[in-house]
């Protein structure tokens, strides 16, 4: 058997700069950056020892089982750490030019016309920000936080101009919110993460390469991309707002009827079709969660009890899933209340209201 690998006596999160829990992409970020900066081709050969000391900091750090080892016998030992941080910035990084941006308007269809530069497609953002409305607004507070703290480990690599330069655009578009959206951390990041990839897209190719690179850029847009532009409640938005109408509605004979439905040990755990992953499909998610809770406030309107709002909860869950259900799934899971709140696939479509 051959022998085990010694643990490394300092610590390795101070070595690359970054936190106790960071991921897997920020690791990569710290090594890629401290590299640049410390490899004996750049700094001299007196840098090698440190180049090294960054080299093993990764290898144990971006090896899932090396990693909990490292973490487990430290904490075991309460080793201090005793080598500082050898953060810094790489060198200085252009903002990115996209070609998917918006098109100018004054030039002819039958041009050539020039891709959008990085401060146009950011004024776009922070116009559209301005014109968000309360059902985006609803979306993004439920949708997967941005990751912050990786963001905050990938400017540490940026050159202290283009830094200024998102620090601008970060502020700008916070104050193109309304106010009381402000104070909620969840829009706030998923706009930012927004604007971040926008800008250091390429900073993020440059050091993850493909398919980190790209992973990332989706962890940074996962929020905006699943609440701006989508309907309240996804492909079933006039379905979920007729049931929203009936429940609000509902009389004490059909809250107590409905309580029977949602008895936690009838309903069980929330169902997800096969083709669909809730973890995968953010979109989805958040159209069901804000469909259930929608669903759920609307009977609470009504009188009905903590029964009726998981029931009812459970009724706009699978609505806004039915897409997604083989049919016969479907009629199974939605078998308490088919016929009265869940139209049968026989009945005719939802009478569509027009949100004001």
């Amino acid at each position: 058997m051959p022998p085990r690998t010694p643990l490394p006596s300092d610590d390795l999160y101070a070595r690359l700069g970054v936190p106790l829990d960071a991921s897997d992409e920020a690791i990569e970020i710290a090594w890629r950056g401290l590299l640049r900066k410390h490899h004996p081709d750049v700094a001299g050969e007196d840098a090698l020892d440190l180049a090294k000391r960054i080299n093993v900091a990764h290898d144990w750090l971006s090896d899932r089982e090396l990693r909990e080892r490292y973490d487990r016998e430290r904490y075991e030992r309460e080793r201090p750490p005793a080598v500082p941080s050898a953060g810094g910035h790489s060198r200085s990084s252009a903002p990115p030019q996209r070609t998917d941006g918006p098109r100018s308007p004054s030039w002819s269809a039958r041009q050539r016309r020039r891709p959008a530069t990085t401060g146009e497609r950011v004024d776009a953002i922070i116009e559209r920000v301005g014109r968000l409305t309360v059902d985006e607004l609803d979306r993004l507070a439920l949708a997967e936080p941005a990751p912050i703290a990786f963001l905050a480990t990938l400017r540490r690599f940026v050159s202290p101009e283009l830094q200024d330069a998102l620090d601008g655009a970060e502020r700008s578009v916070v104050d193109a919110l309304p106010r009381a959206a402000r104070r909620q951390a969840a829009i706030r990041d998923a706009i930012v993460g927004r604007i971040a990839e926008l800008m250091l897209g390429e900073v993020l190719d440059d050091l993850l390469g493909e398919p980190a690179g790209e992973r990332a850029r989706e962890r940074l847009t996962r929020g905006w991309d699943a609440a701006v532009g989508q309907p309240r409640y996804g492909p079933a938005t006039a379905e979920v707002d007729v049931l929203v109408e009936t429940l609000a509605a509902s009389t004490a004979d059909e809250l107590r009827r409905l309580a029977v439905t949602g008895a936690r040990d009838r309903l069980g755990d929330a169902p997800w079709p096969e083709a669909t992953s809730r973890d995968e499909d953010e979109a989805l998610r958040v159209s069901s969660e804000l469909a259930a809770a929608d669903a759920g406030a609307a009977v609470a309107s009504a009188g009905g009890n903590a029964a009726t709002r998981r029931a009812a909860g459970r009724v706009a869950h699978l609505l806004v899933l039915r897409h997604a259900f083989r049919a016969a799934a479907f009629e199974r899971h939605a078998s308490p209340w088919l016929g009265s709140l869940i139209r049968r696939s026989t009945d005719p479509g939802p009478r569509i209201r027009h949100r004001p």
